[in-house]
């Protein structure tokens, strides 16, 4: 400390952040000590994280605060100071951005697995999009960041990447969602799992997602043709069931009736499967309701 106190001593302590894509930055001290009383200027969106031997202390959220055995008791008690102790200390500094972090991709690098009670085990691949932000600096620096100089978001993505993964698969095996909801419903995925997601990744690595799409589901042609084949045989049950409904609700209706509203159904069948043939089965993807979504 007598040595500490003879160098060069840091008073002011702040980061003025030049560029939108920094998650972490350590104060460059250049092994220098911070003086007793010295300001830390923490800016809007970002909080100040001191770690002394690899354990996390004291913790500022935005303002301008003074570093005194007062207002940093983790550091005095981790330093095994005296309070009112006028010594000068050292500590690392961590500024981590609390910003929302937009537009960041994921992808299953992997096929993922899952179960189908219909269709038992398939394989397929997804990708999109999420927004995030940092929740618990001290979580993410442990779990996430490490001791790193900079954490920038391309080394997060790719850090994250297989993790966000596997929370996405596993939230689907805790829903149970069908196989043809996965492939047709995609774009309402992502918000239907959001609730499943969010509590594993804040309480495992400190950072909350505010939005998560699935922009596309990627499975082979195989299973793309039954899960077209079990669309189409859906719709041709809703029409059966239709006439079977207006059968009971007009039964005095007489026999030319009847086949005239059978008629009417082919009719009606025939040109799904004409449109369906033309545009594909997603024209009629927002037509139709699947129970695991009905159930939320």
């Amino acid at each position: 400390m007598l040595d500490l106190s003879k160098g060069k001593l840091l008073e002011c302590l702040s980061w003025q952040e030049d560029r939108c894509d920094v998650l972490s930055w350590r104060f460059p001290d250049g092994d220098h000590g911070i003086k007793n009383g010295a300001d830390l200027i923490v800016q809007e969106f970002q909080v100040a994280q001191f770690v002394y031997l690899g354990e996390c202390g004291d913790m500022f959220g935005p303002g301008n605060h003074k570093l005194t055995t007062d207002n940093i008791p983790i550091l005095t008690r981790l330093q095994s100071w005296k309070y009112d102790s006028g010594a000068p200390f050292k500590s690392d500094l961590y500024f981590l951005s609390t910003q929302l972090f937009k537009g960041n991709k994921w992808n299953s690098q992997n096929p993922i697995m899952m179960w189908d009670d219909n269709l038992e085990i398939v394989r397929f691949r997804a990708m999109g999009f999420y927004d995030f932000r940092i929740t618990d600096p001290s979580l993410f620096m442990k779990r996430v960041s490490g001791s790193n100089e900079n954490l920038y978001l391309d080394q997060f993505s790719n850090l994250m990447c297989a993790q966000i993964v596997s929370v996405f698969n596993d939230a689907l095996v805790i829903s149970n969602i069908p196989m043809v909801d996965v492939v047709i419903r995609s774009k309402e995925l992502g918000e239907a799992l959001l609730p499943l997601i969010n509590p594993v990744l804040i309480a495992k690595y400190g950072i909350e997602i505010s939005s998560f799409t699935v922009e596309n589901v990627s499975i082979p042609p195989a299973l793309r043709e039954v899960i077209d084949r079990n669309i189409r045989t859906g719709i041709e049950a809703s029409l059966n069931d239709y006439v079977k409904y207006q059968i009971i609700e007009h039964p005095k209706s007489n026999q030319n009736s009847v086949k005239g509203l059978s008629t009417e159904v082919a009719i009606g069948l025939s040109i799904a499967q004409k449109v369906m043939k033309l545009m594909g089965v997603e024209k009629f993807r927002s037509d139709f309701k699947f129970s695991l979504f009905d159930k939320k």
